[in-house]
């Protein structure tokens, strides 16, 4: 047996949970620091006044923003109903004397998630973290001079927030569809305490030039993973068929979940922790 190669950890299903600052990159130094606090009172306040165990979050610090993992103990309408209010009413009290208020982006999504020494992985958290970093939720917050945009996924939305609950209005989300590499995918959005948002029109995708050797120019890297076509599955300025994608692109039968929120976690998450 090989003690080098480290052992991997049970995926259990989680809520994971991405949150993002907005215009980050335009903080000095001194502002960056003391944004990241501000980050850090809102997202600690809610879990406390929404009665969210310690043990049961996992927290990892992104620079910019926040990566959280929930255990399935814990009701994901808690926190899309409860701790969703209470962000929104610290971030509130946070911006109050600010110039420039902190606005947040959260992605929300439930699948499985595997733990390590480094951290958190797994298809759940990618799409949690590329919900919050959508082109269409950057829009609304300064279309709509928000301070706090909610983006789930279409298996989130329809297996707890169409069911309504305390504090989750499912009136109050707009359906918008997204097109990552791996496919099309349908991502609901909310501006906590608002009427359902109209979605902002998205940019017409460029047509890339072919080069000489018949390959693809566009880099991986390049900001176009997600762009908002219409509910006809139509990209603006884009002539052709898309095809409609049922559930959400990075599930499949392994990765999809079918039961009540609470099931299949784990009661020993770490404790709360960040890097520096």
């Amino acid at each position: 047996m090989n003690h080098d190669v480290p052992e991997l950890t049970e995926a259990h299903y989680e809520l994971v949970i991405s949150v993002d600052a907005r215009r980050s990159g335009e903080y000095d130094d001194v502002d960056k620091a003391r944004m990241r606090a501000r980050i850090y009172r809102v997202l600690e306040t809610a879990f406390t006044h929404a009665k969210v165990a310690r043990d049961a979050v996992h927290l990892e610090d992104r620079g910019d923003g926040v990566l959280v993992s929930v255990a399935g103990r814990i009701a994901a309408s808690r926190l899309l109903g409860l701790w969703l209010v209470e962000v929104h009413e610290k971030l509130r009290d946070e911006n109050r004397d600010l110039a420039v208020p902190l606005g947040l982006r959260i992605g929300m999504h439930v699948g499985p998630v595997r733990h390590d020494e480094r951290g958190i992985s797994g298809r759940a958290v990618d799409l949690a973290c590329r919900l919050a970093d959508s082109s269409v939720a950057r829009r609304l917050l300064d279309a709509e001079k928000a301070d706090l945009v909610l983006v789930t996924s279409r298996s989130l939305y329809e297996d707890v927030v169409s069911a309504g609950g305390k504090f989750i209005e499912p009136a109050h989300y707009a359906p918008a569809r997204l097109e990552l590499k791996e496919g099309e995918v349908t991502a609901w959005f909310q501006l906590p305490g608002r009427p359902a948002p109209v979605i902002p029109e998205a940019t017409p995708v460029p047509t890339p030039t072919p080069s000489p050797s018949g390959a693809d120019d566009l880099d991986e890297g390049d900001e176009d993973d997600f762009e908002a076509v219409d509910m006809d599955g139509h990209r603006p300025g884009h002539v052709g068929i898309q095809q409609d994608v049922g559930r959400d692109a990075f599930h499949n039968e392994h990765n999809v979940y079918h039961g009540t929120v609470q099931m299949g976690g784990s009661g020993n998450r770490a404790t709360e922790q960040g890097r520096g």
